[in-house]
């Protein structure tokens, strides 16, 4: 039980040592992009520290594959280093007895990034999401809500529009509500339609009702009837899409009540399932960078080999993590099933890494 512990210990010494490198070299990085990006903004240097502050956390939250198999190395050459493993060795332990306290300290780690840090890194995409667009007048975004579709449209004129139903790329609404507000009047007109289609450059409405907020002294006797209107709109469908696409700012534990919201509202919702097992299938990955980390660095290392085995565990990790990335994307587009795109690279390389294992220690 000692033993368990120590091993324990040393791996999340090891882990929190590369955690903290990596978030110091990201910050510092991050610091200069916000600066490059808004540092002509109104935004004091104050403000740039705390966009660092909410991007850094996403950016830490997608390098974790890295920094466990990172950590794993350092552990597990560290304690070949000090002929420890040999010591461990001799005393009966073998390889797989040695990892079951580290596979332990994993799956803690990954339940907590998965249950816990999952949500903090949402609220703070959603917070520097919110900060970026007041930075950046023309930026668009959009949100689903059970009471409808909302989306917030860039330009000239601020437009916020809200519509009842779309279809699966947003490019077409029902019972749709514009409202255009200006700098100098604040909210300027109301539109209202029964059906809004993005075209080229402009909304093409039909079945329209048009109140002028701005000028006129009664609005509503004011108000035009007309068949069919033009708003324009710097929109695309690919825009809208993207802007309600990111499954990364939305927690975890919100996630599913989100998707359903999607589905009732006209969206496939394929992005973001997809995203939601990818979650759920952390802990698999995250067991999958520890073994592979261990099988190429439990050996003694005056044998010679070690930077090549290193490396080999290093480019293993890289290529899982591409592979899984590219599976997750052919989930998205509808080639693959959602949960099959997300579980099965990471069961390919559990399976994979622990076959390595077992070849290298105790073939």
């Amino acid at each position: 039980m000692t033993l368990h512990f120590y091993l324990a210990k040393r791996f999340t010494l090891s882990f929190l040592g590369v955690w903290l490198a990596f978030f110091a070299v990201n910050g510092l990085l991050d610091i200069v992009e916000q600066l490059r990006r808004f540092g002509g903004s109104d935004g004091g240097l104050s403000e740039m520290l705390l966009l660092s502050a909410l991007n850094v956390p996403r950016a830490m939250y997608q390098l974790l594959p890295l920094v466990l198999i990172l950590s794993t190395i350092l552990c597990f050459l560290s304690l070949s280093r000090n002929s420890e493993l040999v010591v461990i060795r001799a005393s009966g332990r073998s390889a797989i007895r040695m990892l079951l306290s580290p596979v332990l300290v994993t799956l803690i780690i990954s339940g907590i990034a998965v249950a816990a840090f999952n949500p903090i890194v949402a609220a703070t995409s959603r917070a520097y999401e919110s900060r970026t667009s007041a930075l950046d007048d023309s930026a668009s975004t959009l949100a689903l809500s059970e009471d409808g579709l909302w989306l917030r449209q860039g330009g000239d004129a601020q437009t916020v529009i809200w519509a009842q139903s779309s279809n699966l790329d947003g490019t077409l609404l029902g019972d749709v509500t514009f409202i255009q507000s200006k700098t100098e009047i604040g909210i300027a007109e109301r539109v209202e339609a029964k059906r809004a289609e993005l075209i080229e450059g402009a909304w093409t409405l039909t079945d329209v009702k048009i109140w002028q907020l701005g000028s006129a002294e009664n609005p509503e006797k004011a108000a035009q009837t007309l068949s069919e209107h033009q708003i324009a709109s710097n929109l695309t469908a690919d825009e809208i899409r993207d802007s309600f696409g990111d499954p990364s700012s939305i927690s975890i534990w919100e996630l599913p009540a989100f998707i359903e919201n999607l589905k009732q509202a006209g969206f496939a919702a394929k992005r973001h399932l997809v995203w939601l097992h990818a979650e759920l299938s952390q802990p698999v990955l995250f067991l999958t960078m520890l073994l592979l980390g261990a099988a190429f660095s439990m050996r003694y290392q005056r044998g010679g080999g070690t930077t090549i085995r290193v490396m080999t565990a290093i480019l293993l990790g890289f290529g899982l993590y591409f592979i899984r990335n590219f599976s997750m994307l052919l989930g998205e587009s509808g080639q693959l099933p959602a949960a099959l795109s997300a579980w099965a690279p990471p069961l390919a390389g559990l399976t994979m890494s622990f076959a390595i294992l077992l070849q290298l220690e105790d073939g």
